[in-house]
């Protein structure tokens, strides 16, 4: 059983459309869990300017490049990647 909080009307919520939206929500959570785990964003010490957006926005190109590529292990992959300046031009097709 779940229990969720929305500001959606009765006729707004219907269980298609709750279940949309709490499958849009765990896909933003897994991005973060990645984002963290992988690439330790919490522990960032970038707080000021642009350049906090500017690393996640390099980070999440990074997991979406290999999510296309259909990598299932992101940080063994970056391991891989990160032995051979080849891997990560052929990942996003220019190499």
């Amino acid at each position: 059983m779940v229990y969720a909080v929305t500001s959606l009307t009765a006729e707004q919520a219907t269980v298609a459309h709750l279940a949309h939206l709490v499958c849009e929500h765990w896909k933003i959570e897994a991005l973060h869990h990645v984002r963290d785990a992988t690439f330790a964003d919490d522990a960032s010490q970038l707080r000021t300017g642009n350049e906090s957006r500017a690393m996640a926005t390099w980070r999440n190109l990074a997991i979406g490049a290999f999510r296309t590529a259909g990598v299932e292990n992101i940080a063994a992959d970056l391991r891989r990647n990160a032995r051979d300046p080849r891997r990560p031009l052929a990942l996003l097709g220019l190499g």
